[in-house]
């Protein structure tokens, strides 16, 4: 006999965003937990998997450590093993479990506030696609009658040290040992699960760290949207510190953030671009929100646009691979996913098709040091396309609706953006339009948060930004 488990109340709270489970704290309780690992590793069983080993990993939120456990007795009572890999960024997690060919499932809510949290899946070949959330979800409705008696957290394993280490080594054998010598880097540490391993890893290319910003206390950082206070900080940090570079990752480690000597920002989508370009890639993969710079800097045979969101840019990278080409896909976050086999000095990048921080920090780096200027002199090597964001957040679900409504109102939405003729309309995922000017707008819905983002493009930085607050402030008046 089978529980409709799909039915419960606590499992109706959370559920699949852009990438991963991801709920309130509160809603991810302890059955709740145990009811995804359930699923997520009846699913691998439907699909052919033996493993035995499951690897599990988990950030620094004060909240996952007890999600890990949960999670932990759930593989356990399967008749599974543990591979625990303690506080760990989520690509090393992904890379450990992709070299052992195992499932692995990591505790994050990214960068997401601190009250909610998350559960990322990884089958044997690597990061679930949006198919293996609906087999999971089939999953959680067929659970076994009085499956509720795994649900009783273990005490976790003293962690496997090989993850950090396997990580570091995959960067430490590609750049060369002075890569970085000559230079004082900054490392805004706040709760990120990489900040004593970026200092390990940047001081052994040579480089001499400052520590910034230490904090017991979860501090989400979103890279696709910066915090003003903390660019403010930023210039302060360079002019007090003499950096040449303030480095910095989002709660997991799979989204960076790199600021150059003047303590300014570089959007995710530039990093991006600039990494692919570096690690000359032939085809490129992106959602839709980045930057058109990537098909504007002439570098690359072919762009593939998707969704928003890692599992789609994931998909896409697979269909673009069978081509032979080298594939590289990016996100406009900054984190890069790494498809084919690629050159890295003298050594072989192996892929790790799941976003990773540590490499386009590296190569933004290597970059700067090729040219032998300022991290700032790679902006010029680009065209100059700008991208701006921002977020109406905290969003009831009534006046989510009411604005989803309003921007999929073709007759409504030219009353939202500036007095300019629309050339083009994309919905590929949201409302993404191109005005007659060649500026850029998108609006959707955050898939992690009840937040709507927009995303705007133009020719400066402050057009961008005009642009974002603009229409921000216009679609609030219009649904309020």
């Amino acid at each position: 006999m089978t529980g409709m488990a799909s039915q419960n109340d606590d499992l109706g709270r959370v559920g699949f965003g852009t990438s991963g489970v991801r709920g309130l704290v509160e809603d991810l309780t302890d059955p709740v937990c145990t009811a995804y690992t359930l699923a997520f590793l009846a699913h691998l069983r439907r699909q052919g998997s033996s493993s035995q080993d499951i690897a599990l990993g988990h950030d620094l939120r004060p909240s996952s450590p007890r999600i890990a456990a949960a999670c932990a007795a759930a593989i356990v009572r399967t008749g599974h093993r543990v591979a625990f890999c303690g506080p760990l960024p989520t690509p090393a997690l992904a890379l450990y479990a992709a070299r052992r060919s195992i499932p692995a499932i990591m505790i994050t809510g990214s960068h997401i506030p601190f009250d909610r949290n998350g559960i990322k899946f990884y089958g044997c070949d690597g990061e679930i696609l949006k198919a293996d959330e609906q087999g999971i979800r089939d999953q959680l409705g067929q659970l076994p009658q009085g499956w509720r008696g795994a649900v009783a957290p273990t005490t976790l394993p003293i962690p496997d040290a090989a993850a950090v280490e396997e990580y570091l080594a995959r960067y430490l054998t590609g750049f060369s040992g002075d890569l970085l010598v000559g230079w004082r880097i900054g490392i805004y540490q706040h709760s990120g699960v990489a900040r004593d391993l970026l200092v390990r890893l940047l001081s052994t290319l040579g480089a001499e760290t400052v520590a910034l910003e230490r904090s017991d206390s979860f501090v989400p950082v979103d890279t696709e949207a910066v915090d003003p206070a903390l660019e403010q900080r930023a210039r302060a940090w360079v002019a007090q510190h003499r950096l040449d570079a303030v480095i910095s990752t989002d709660g997991d480690a799979d989204r960076p953030l790199i600021g150059d000597e003047r303590g300014e920002f570089f959007r995710g989508d530039v990093v991006g671009i600039l990494t692919a370009r570096h690690l000359a890639a032939e085809i490129v993969v992106t959602p839709v929100s980045s930057n058109t710079a990537t098909e504007g800097c002439g570098a690359f045979t072919r762009v593939v646009r998707t969704r928003i969101g890692s599992p789609y840019v994931i998909e896409a990278m697979r269909e673009a691979a069978a081509s032979g080409q080298s594939v590289i896909g990016f996100e406009a976050n900054g984190g890069v996913l790494t498809q084919s086999d690629l050159a890295l000095g003298a050594a072989r990048l192996a892929p790790l098709p799941t976003r990773d921080a540590v490499l386009p920090i590296l190569c933004l780096l290597a970059m700067a040091r090729g040219l032998g200027g300022p991290l700032s002199a790679l902006r010029a090597t680009l065209p100059t396309r700008f991208t701006a964001s921002g977020r109406l957040a905290e969003l009831s679900p009534e006046r989510m609706r009411a604005l989803l409504a309003l921007i999929a109102d073709q007759t409504l939405l030219p009353k939202l953006l500036p007095a300019v003729a629309i050339r083009a309309i994309d919905r590929t995922d949201g409302t993404r339009v191109t005005l007659a000017d060649g500026r850029i707008v998108h609006l959707r819905p955050s898939g992690n948060a009840p937040e709507l983002r927009c995303y705007a493009e133009a020719e400066t930085p402050a057009l961008a930004q005009e642009l974002v607050d603009s229409t921000l402030a216009r679609v609030g008046q219009a649904a309020p």
